[in-house]
């Protein structure tokens, strides 16, 4: 069975075109307001699980009374996790001896506290199976996406279905993003903040990262390797660094956990004051991060537990 079989109606006869990729949505395609909840998924990017615990982040705790989970992401790198966040695919407890199935289910259900919804219809969820689709169609949500790595801009799949889309100036300035922020007194807002000071090279807005080597991601992969090849060969680049010791790994770690650290202590209490009563946030992240542990450095083509640890809370702040 797959993820959304469970969801299926019968097939109508004739279906109405779905609109392309990132359109807006005619106002008569959006659903009367059928939810309470502002909703807001906050993905602290890379940040794994025991750097997030070792900041104590005081504030962030709140939403949950202090409950921060482990859990397990679907993807080890940005672009694949968030197309399954998007889908509803929130990081799993990764459950023992229970179908598949059958977590999807109890774990969907949760939507339903999330938005504030009495029955959410989830057989709508199909054909596209695209929780922001479904949440201004279905729902009456204004969607809105505000991201901080390139690998997300809004040329990208995941920027369907969204009223805005905006990627930041700076990758790591998520108090940026809050000035951008709408809500609606009509109707409810659906926010996904993509944050980057947890992502290499783990910096807060007003600090220098030009001390540490550039390293790509796929975007930056892509947008040079037709200068680094010849013949279909790769050509020497003097720029890559060599591979981190351990003692710059190590305190690339507590650079993390201090980012984590401002985030709880400056950014997420001018964000609890902004938003309205009725939101619900969740926050997690899209993967964790590897910091020297079996040879390993960083995320993607990687395969250990610690890439997939991260940090799951959510609640209401009021």
């Amino acid at each position: 069975m797959g993820i959304f079989d469970m969801f299926k109606k019968p097939p109508r006869n004739v279906q109405a075109p779905a609109p392309r990729a990132g359109a807006a949505m005619p106002a008569a395609a959006r659903s009367e307001p059928k939810a309470k909840n502002n909703y807001i998924v906050v993905i602290l990017d890379s940040c794994r699980f025991d750097s997030f615990m070792a900041a104590k982040p005081k504030n962030i705790a709140k939403l949950s009374g202090g409950n921060i989970e482990q859990r397990f992401s679907y993807a080890s790198w940005t672009g694949p996790s968030h197309y399954n966040l998007l889908m509803g695919l929130l990081p799993h407890v990764s459950p023992q001896n229970e179908f598949a199935s059958e977590y999807y289910k109890e774990d969907f259900l949760n939507y339903n506290t999330r938005f504030g919804t009495k029955g959410m219809e989830f057989g709508k969820l199909v054909p596209s199976l695209w929780m922001p689709e479904y949440m201004r169609n279905e729902l009456g949500y204004t969607t809105h996406a505000r991201v901080s790595l390139p690998v997300l801009n809004s040329k990208t799949g995941v920027n369907r279905s969204f009223d805005s889309f905006q990627l930041m100036d700076k990758h790591n300035d998520m108090m940026a993003m809050l000035p951008t922020l709408h809500f609606d007194d009509e109707r409810p807002s659906f926010h996904l903040l993509n944050v980057g000071e947890t992502h290499y090279p783990f910096v807060k807005p007003d600090e220098d990262p030009s001390n540490w080597p550039r390293i790509s991601g796929i975007h930056g992969v892509f947008k040079h390797l037709d200068s680094q090849n010849v013949g279909g060969k790769l050509v020497k680049d003097d720029q890559v660094p060599k591979f981190f010791d351990q003692d710059k790994l190590d305190k690339l770690r507590d650079m993390q956990i201090d980012t984590v650290r401002y985030l709880d202590e400056v950014v997420f209490p001018a964000l609890y004051d902004m938003v309205p009563k009725n939101t619900y946030i969740t926050v997690t992240a899209d993967h964790g991060e590897l910091f020297g542990e079996s040879g390993y450095f960083g995320h993607g083509p990687i395969m250990h537990e610690k890439v997939f640890q991260v940090p799951f809370l959510e609640g209401q702040i009021r």
